[in-house]
């Protein structure tokens, strides 16, 4: 039982972060109808950029709590910036072009943002600074660091704070409605530029969140963490039905249960991968929408 109850707690831990991850790429396709593959690697530039930012204030900030959230903060808002660029410059042109152009074009950003890094960092790993203190509880049989503390409540915060945005805000109205309808929504006043700008803001401010969580528990990292990532948040943003906030929480739970679970029973923990997307063919051939997806029908 101990031992169940000690996986629950990484469950939980690794499928706020993946839900977050999820929740950053559902929303941007939510209102642009992009899948938009270089969202891992804008999370690889993001914890680059909580590294180099976090080491700099350790040496002038002693608290490490303030240096987090500083970091935190930071981090997302020059993100966010960086975010927004990309789709000016690469996706804006493009709004009327074939779907599978963009597509084609957010793998050429995530590539082309791997490389910048590789050529101006290098390859070699990096290890994100702890920025919470090396401490343990014990509940009975079972231990809960501090950091899974901080992971989760940070995750369960921003998930409630983005779910009052998007539904009592004039902004997360207009968004949603825009992803309904977005013609309907330009006719009646709502600028799809200014709700297309913030869908990237959303998606690269949960992003660069996910990746200082991320870096908490995982902090070896290196240029081609991108590429992963991006195929997990893509997995369980389809898995709960991409373009609803509410199946990327339950893909990247039921994600984040696949993950832990499966090396449990199985003896080779790399059979998790064959589980995860075996499970996501099986629930598309059941549900091609998601499990909360939507069923839609194209008119021609």
């Amino acid at each position: 039982m101990e031992i169940f109850l000690q996986q629950a707690i990484n469950l939980i831990q690794l499928g706020s972060i993946y839900a977050l991850l999820a929740i950053g790429f559902s929303i941007v396709y939510g209102i642009v109808r992009l899948v938009n593959f270089a969202h891992g690697d804008i999370f690889m530039v993001a914890t680059y950029a909580f590294f180099f930012l976090a080491t700099w204030l350790l040496s002038s900030i002693p608290s490490l709590y303030v240096v987090l959230i500083i970091t935190l903060v930071l981090v997302a808002i020059a993100v966010s910036i960086l975010a927004v660029g990309i789709e000016r410059v690469a996706y804006k042109p493009l709004r009327s072009a074939p779907k599978v152009s963009v597509v084609v074009t957010s793998l050429a950003v995530g590539l082309l943002l791997q490389h910048l890094v590789l050529q101006f960092i290098g390859p070699t790993p990096q290890r994100v600074p702890r920025l919470v203190p090396d401490m343990q509880f014990q509940f009975g049989g079972v231990y809960v660091e501090l950091y899974q503390f901080v992971i989760i409540a940070v995750a369960l915060f921003i998930m409630l704070l983005l779910s009052l945005f998007i539904m009592k805000t004039k902004t997360g109205i207009a968004m949603r409605a825009a992803a309904q309808d977005a013609t309907a929504a330009s006719l009646m006043g709502i600028s799809n530029d200014f709700i297309i700008s913030i869908a990237f803001v959303v998606g690269a401010t949960v992003a660069s969140i996910g990746a200082g969580l991320y870096g908490m528990a995982y902090p070896i990292f290196d240029p081609y963490i991108g590429q992963m990532i991006n195929w997990w948040s893509f997995t369980a943003a389809v898995l709960g039905g991409i373009g609803d906030i509410k199946g990327a929480v339950l893909g990247g739970f039921l994600l984040a249960a696949v993950m832990v679970i499966t090396p449990m029973f199985l003896p080779v923990s790399s059979y998790r991968d064959i589980v995860a997307f075996g499970i996501l063919i099986l629930i598309l051939l059941i549900k091609p929408s998601g499990l909360l997806g939507k069923k839609t029908v194209q008119k021609v």
